[in-house]
């Protein structure tokens, strides 16, 4: 579709105007996936995990069932994105499935929280490891403006500017403005710039496990036994080591969250029904074969001890200051700069087409609804970096962040559901794809996403952040009373 055709059935209701243009490939596809999933937990988590677990056998582990986890929903998802390769992806599924309302609250929580709050997390962590290059970039708001700290239900929000965020909000809106020039512009900066950090990344496992290696490091981290000295010692698996390994869980669930992106712009892929399962399992299996190569590049360099203690959290620095001296710092700065731009652009890409979509069902604000002529939609794109940007300056993005993977994981856990009631529901829509492994992998999925919602529930450490992301959620159904006007579905 250009973007001077009216939209098709394939995006909703056929209306006059300007189209989706259908300018992604199979590559730039899977560079969408791969690209939004990698930004700057993958530098970061690793240590908090390590404090968490106390091993590195299962700091490992950990990084591997969250790749099992993330292919296995990768699976079923490609069957849905096949069968409605439509903009909204997610919020899609859950509406043909679910109906309106379920559909409406993973919009809802979306835009309040995990794709805003995400970016406006990033934009800030590109801003802060730009300070590291250009000391002048720093975390201090600005004196000459209003700031405050506030403290409300034990949370602290900290209005105002600085350095950082002032940088971060001019990322947000630059790749903004690039993706209102159209998908072209959008698409090659995220290709370009996954292909430039994916290369980053490999090159720091393969000169960790080759020429940085380090033998003394390696037999202390791996001559401890499965369950190491540290959080479990002789007791082993029980309620404490469920809890605690669930818990850590959240930052690689959180690293390699965001890889159903590409869902969001199915309209805009180049033989949908084909490419999109493709790119949601190589793009997926790319980024966590990756992850768990660059936590063992980190244990062939740096003790257990020294992952954990890692300044301000910063693993992959210190991988890197272990293998090049004091230029590691600054090269690891860099990766992760272009890793957040490329990480943020996809995110902002893919959100406004859920939005989108949302308006066409009288879900969101109607001029969410319209495509500008390059074929993109503007208002969507435009609302999402002004929510974002009050987040930045609000300061509660972090606080946003402890809700997102409990959201996240409970949409997942609906979303596949759906897979299984759309097998009853809707058996004559054609299926180009169909799930590999149902009902058994899907299932196996579902039981593996729940269980670790579950234990963010339970968890002392998890269970505020869960709570108040369960209650994000349910906030949103008033709201859906309260500020629907027309509802209405595609057809099958």
């Amino acid at each position: 579709m250009t973007s001077g055709s009216a939209a098709t059935a394939a995006d909703g209701p056929a209306t006059a105007g300007p189209g989706f243009v259908k300018a992604m490939t199979l590559t730039d596809a899977t560079m969408l996936v791969a690209g939004t999933m990698i930004g700057s937990g993958i530098f970061i988590v690793s240590a908090d995990m390590a404090r968490l677990l106390g091993s590195p056998f299962l700091l490992l582990l950990a990084w591997f069932l969250t790749g099992v986890m993330t292919l296995l929903g990768a699976l079923a998802y490609g069957e849905m994105a096949a069968m409605y390769p439509r903009a909204g992806g997610l919020y899609v599924f859950l509406r043909e499935a679910m109906g309106p309302l379920v559909g409406f609250l993973y919009g809802w929580t979306l835009f309040v929280v995990i794709q805003t709050g995400t970016i406006a997390a990033v934009a800030v962590a590109f801003g802060r490891f730009l300070g590291l290059l250009v000391p002048a970039v720093s975390p201090d708001r600005y004196a000459w403006l209003p700031h405050a700290d506030i403290q409300t239900s034990g949370a602290l929000l900290e209005l105002g500017l600085s350095p950082q965020r002032l940088i971060g909000l001019l990322s947000i809106w630059l790749l903004t403005w690039i993706n209102l020039r159209g998908v072209k512009e959008g698409k090659f900066v995220q290709t370009t710039l996954t292909i430039v950090k994916t290369a980053s990344i490999a090159a720091l496992v393969i000169l960790a496990v080759t020429i940085g290696r380090k033998a003394d490091v390696i037999a202390a981290n791996f001559s401890t036994g499965f369950f190491g000295p540290g959080v479990f010692g002789a007791e082993g698996f029980g309620n404490a080591f469920v809890l605690a390994f669930g818990a850590a869980m959240v930052g690689s669930l959180f690293a390699a969250d965001a890889w159903h992106g590409v869902t969001s712009a199915a309209a805009e892929v180049q033989d949908p029904t084909r490419n999109l399962p493709r790119s949601l399992l190589l793009g997926a299996g790319l980024v966590m074969l990756l992850y768990f190569l660059t936590n063992v590049a980190y244990l062939n360099v740096l003790t257990l001890q020294e992952v954990q203690t890692a300044t301000l959290d910063r693993v992959g620095t210190a991988a890197a200051e272990a293998i090049f001296g004091s230029v590691g710092s600054t090269l690891m700065a860099l990766a992760i700069l272009v890793s957040t731009f490329g990480c943020n652009n996809g995110l902002i890409l893919s959100g406004a087409r859920v939005y989108w979509a949302m308006a066409r069902d009288g879900l969101f604000f109607r001029p969410a609804a319209k495509l500008n002529r390059a074929g993109v939609p503007a208002w969507a794109l435009v609302s999402q970096a002004t929510w974002t940007s009050v987040l930045v300056l609000s300061g509660t993005y972090g606080q946003l962040l402890d809700y997102v993977i409990f959201a996240a994981l409970l949409f997942y856990v609906l979303t596949t559901i759906g897979l299984f009631i759309l097998r009853v529901k809707r058996p004559d829509v054609p299926r180009p794809y169909r799930a590999l492994g149902y009902p058994w992998l899907p299932a196996l999925y579902i039981v593996m996403a729940a269980a670790v919602a579950a234990i963010l529930l339970v968890a002392d450490k998890t269970r505020p952040q869960a709570l108040s992301g369960l209650a994000v959620v349910m906030v949103g159904v008033p709201v859906f009373f309260l500020t629907r006007h027309t509802v209405t579905a595609d057809p099958a």
